[in-house]
C-alpha cells in the first residue's frame, strides 16, 4: 500500500518522535511504501529513516523551494513547482493518508484532503494518529461541524482517529 503521510518537518521531543518512529517501523515491516514530503528534516527525516531501516520503500514529493532539504536515499524523489502541485501529487500517489503531528502545513494538507473527500473527489481512507491528544481540538471542531450540519456526509466517512501507531494500521486494514 502507498501510504501518504503528512507530518512536521521540525524535530520534536520524544513524546511525539517515539510514536512516529514506531509508526515508521510498522509501515516498513508491513512492506508498504511511504509517500511523504521528501524532506530529511525533523519528523519527516525520522519517518523516512525508520521506514527505510524496516525495509519499506520511500517516495518523496518535494517542492522546489525546499530542494536543499531533500532526503538522500529515497527510492524516488519527485520535484514539484509549488505547494499546490505537491499536495496534488501526494494525494494522487496515495492508497491511504495518515496524519501525524504537525503544524500549519500539515493542517493545510489534511483539510484539503478532507474537503476533496467530502465532495467525493477521492475515497481514500484518512487516519489521524492523535499522539498525546495533539489533535483533540481538531477532533472537537470536526464533531461540531458534523453535529451542526456543516458536513454533507457523516464525519465517520471522512476521517478516523487512532491513539496508537498499531491502531492506524488496524483502521487501514478495515478500510481496504
Amino acid at each position: 500500500m502507498n501510504i501518504t503521510v503528512f507530518c512536521s518537518a521540525y524535530s520534536l521531543d520524544d513524546r511525539y518522535s517515539a510514536p512516529a518512529a514506531e509508526f515508521a517501523r510498522l509501515l516498513g515491516e508491513g512492506g508498504h511504501t511511504l509517500v511523504w514530503g521528501g524532506s530529511n528534516a525533523g519528523l519527516m527525516g525520522l519517518l523516512a529513516d525508520g521506514v527505510k531501516a524496516a525495509g519499506g520503500k520511500l517516495v518523496g514529493i518535494l517542492v522546489e523551494l525546499l530542494a536543499h532539504k531533500a532526503y538522500q536515499g529515497a527510492d524516488e524523489l519527485v520535484m514539484t513547482r509549488d505547494l499546490a502541485e505537491r499536495k496534488a501529487e501526494l494525494l494522487a500517489r496515495a492508497d491511504a493518508v495518515v496524519v501525524l503531528v504537525g503544524g500549519l502545513g500539515t493542517l493545510d494538507e489534511v483539510t484539503e484532503v478532507l474537503e476533496l473527500k467530502k465532495h467525493n473527489l477521492h475515497g481514500k481512507p484518512v487516519v489521524v494518529l492523535d499522539t498525546e491528544g495533539f489533535y483533540d481540538g481538531l477532533r472537537t471542531q470536526l464533531r461540531r461541524m458534523d453535529e451542526e450540519g456543516f458536513l454533507p456526509r457523516p464525519l465517520a466517512e471522512l476521517i478516523t482517529f487512532a491513539d496508537t501507531p498499531a491502531e492506524v494500521f488496524t483502521h487501514l486494514a478495515a478500510a481496504s
